[in-house]
């Protein structure tokens, strides 16, 4: 009898583990990308066949691939590329990722080329041993390309670049932050190639001077983000293009030296900015952040750390069109500033958050 009762028990654990689980885990698939890492997903497999199988069927859990900060990640890669499970990945974030060389994705180009035809996402942030070659050799395999981040790659220059914006026609998010020998002549093959560009991150790409800047501004009219952090050659006739971008919402402008209140007062046509980072921008003074004030009322975030020219005025000229708004707001170093305590800025604006952006 208890025989009977221990098989009956035993078919019933097996039936909870054949249908039930794999019922469930069907339910929550969409969620799991979102919930667990990498590893903990592979090590859900090797739980039963079943459970393998039906997460084995889910193509939303496999369509990104993270190697962050990860040791031989260019072997790694090439060896989940070659899974049929990673053939439709969208995602793949290689940010600080070691041991990725051209010849990884030369060898990803040779043999995975199918598994990338619908990569979306690509951050080869930190990767510095990648030269043009190997940016050559894994945009070619990525037609659907929309998102691309080499922030700090001395390697890459206009040449990878020519060959990003020749095989990725619908790249909306480029960040080529510290590619500090990318010049105006890579910018420009941007700017004639991604009208429809929506972010660009250009901090410390000092090569690019006024020409390029001005030919992007001209021809990229709908970025809503454009980073110019530590971009000091840039003349004040440049600056004032920036009021040709009408969607422009995000825009950092740290260590623009040469930005006067007359450049300030032309970005300020810029009515959709919500965040606006003028740190050590030394030549503006009150009139230029008070035509910010009366033009940009949706800021939610404003640094004018470091600027001396600037007084109280400019701060209550904020508060009548932005006091609810404002949640970041850095006026450190400003000593024109008197009433710049906690308390007094909370009177002015009462959402602050935030009162220090730089140290």
């Amino acid at each position: 009898m208890e025989e009977t009762e221990r098989k009956i028990e035993e078919g019933k654990d097996e039936i909870w583990c054949r249908e039930t689980v794999p019922q469930v885990m069907k339910l929550v698939c969409s969620s799991l990308p979102l919930t667990l890492s990498q590893t903990d997903l592979i090590s859900l497999l090797l739980v039963s066949p079943w459970l393998n199988r039906t997460l084995l069927s889910s193509q939303p859990l496999w369509q990104s691939l993270s190697f962050r900060e990860s040791n031989n990640a260019g072997n790694r890669l090439i060896a989940a590329l070659s899974l049929p499970r990673y053939r439709h990945v969208k995602k793949i974030d290689l940010e600080f990722a070691r041991d990725v060389e051209d010849s990884h994705l030369i060898l990803i180009k040779q043999k995975c080329f199918e598994s990338l035809q619908c990569l979306e996402s690509l951050n080869l942030n930190g990767c510095q041993k990648i030269s043009d070659t190997g940016i050559e050799a894994i945009t070619s395999c990525c037609p659907q390309l929309k998102n691309f981040s080499i922030y700090w790659n001395v390697r890459v220059t206009d040449t990878g670049l020519k060959q990003t914006v020749q095989n990725c026609k619908h790249i909306v998010d480029l960040n080529i932050s510290g590619c500090k020998n990318i010049s105006d002549h890579g910018l420009q093959c941007v700017a004639d190639n991604y009208p429809e560009l929506v972010s660009l991150n250009l901090t410390r790409c000092v090569k690019i001077t006024d020409d390029g800047l001005k030919q992007l501004l001209h021809k990229c009219l709908s970025l809503q983000s454009l980073n110019l952090y530590a971009l000091s050659s840039f003349t004040d006739e440049a600056y004032k293009k920036i009021c040709l971008l009408e969607h422009l919402k995000f825009l950092d402008l740290c260590g623009a030296q040469n930005l006067s209140d007359e450049g300030l007062s032309c970005i300020s046509k810029c009515k959709n900015l919500t965040s606006l980072n003028l740190t050590w921008c030394v030549r503006v003074t009150d009139k230029g952040v008070i035509s910010i004030a009366q033009n940009c009322t949706s800021l939610e975030f404003l640094s004018l750390f470091g600027i001396t020219g600037v007084t109280d005025k400019c701060l209550e000229e904020l508060s009548k069109s932005c006091s609810d708004k404002i949640t970041t707001l850095d006026v450190n170093g400003c000593i024109g500033i008197k009433r710049r305590s906690r308390e007094e800025l909370l009177q002015l604006f009462p959402n602050l958050k935030c009162f220090k952006v730089h140290s």
